[in-house]
């Protein structure tokens, strides 16, 4: 019997680095009419649609799918060119059953996992209300706050159980998906930002960063999205 150290020689882990980052360029350059037509209607009438927009694409709506491969496409590309030397493994647009893709999963094998969630709303801030541990967002020139909605907080804690529950996806043994530290991040994009105003407390020091650490369901970091290179090397620091 094959141990979990040793898959079997059919065995494949799902779409990664190189052949991930090519499959979202080909989402990304597909034509806009496609984009706007994958679906039942598409494939019905025998469409040919690329396979990175059918295996990527379809899992986002179309008013945010052609921005979000876009990001994708850009930050797989700067990780791999900045810790491929390090044994990166990023695997972009894992679909768990009902819920919102884990838009990055980073796998640094046997010393740390990262999830990402790449989130934009607009020209605004991003405030924690820490009575109700909820996200609120305040839109420029209006007033009010309103409820991030599903809240990327606890999203980011599901796909961190949907991980123990799928493990065998990466050939992971059970110790290492629940005893590998993980680091959950949400990544704000540009014009979004968090709000500067936030309590100390709620801050941690990582090398030479400052960054929000929330607390709900567990830990989760907020970082702008040109920090998250920063961010990773100080994470690895930590388990070097």
């Amino acid at each position: 019997m094959l141990s979990m150290k040793d898959p079997p020689p059919d065995f494949q882990l799902p779409p990664h680095n190189e052949a991930a980052l090519e499959m979202l360029r080909e989402a990304k350059n597909a034509d806009s009419a496609l984009v706007l037509a994958v679906g039942g209607s598409a494939l019905a009438t025998g469409a040919m649609i690329p396979a990175g927009l059918l295996l990527f694409g379809c899992a986002y709506k179309p008013l945010v799918r052609i921005e979000k491969i876009a990001r994708l496409e850009k930050l797989t590309a700067l990780l791999l060119e900045e810790f491929k030397s390090e044994g990166i493994e990023v695997f972009p647009v894992l679909k768990p059953t009902d819920k919102n893709p884990i838009d990055l999963f980073i796998r640094f094998p046997r010393k740390t996992h990262l999830f990402i969630s790449i989130r934009s709303r607009g020209d605004s801030q991003v405030v924690y209300n820490e009575k109700r541990e909820i996200l609120q967002v305040k839109k420029k020139n209006k007033q009010g706050l309103t409820t991030w909605k599903p809240c990327p907080l606890v999203e980011l804690s599901d796909y961190e159980r949907w991980l123990n529950k799928n493990r065998e996806l990466f050939w992971m043994t059970s110790k290492e998906a629940i005893k590998t530290p993980a680091a959950k991040v949400l990544v704000l994009w540009p014009p979004t930002q968090a709000d500067p105003n936030h309590n100390d407390h709620l801050y941690t020091e990582m090398g030479s960063m400052r960054i929000l650490a929330l607390r709900r369901k567990g830990t989760a970091f907020v970082i702008q999205s040109e920090e998250i290179t920063e961010f990773i090397r100080a994470w690895l620091a930590r388990y070097q």
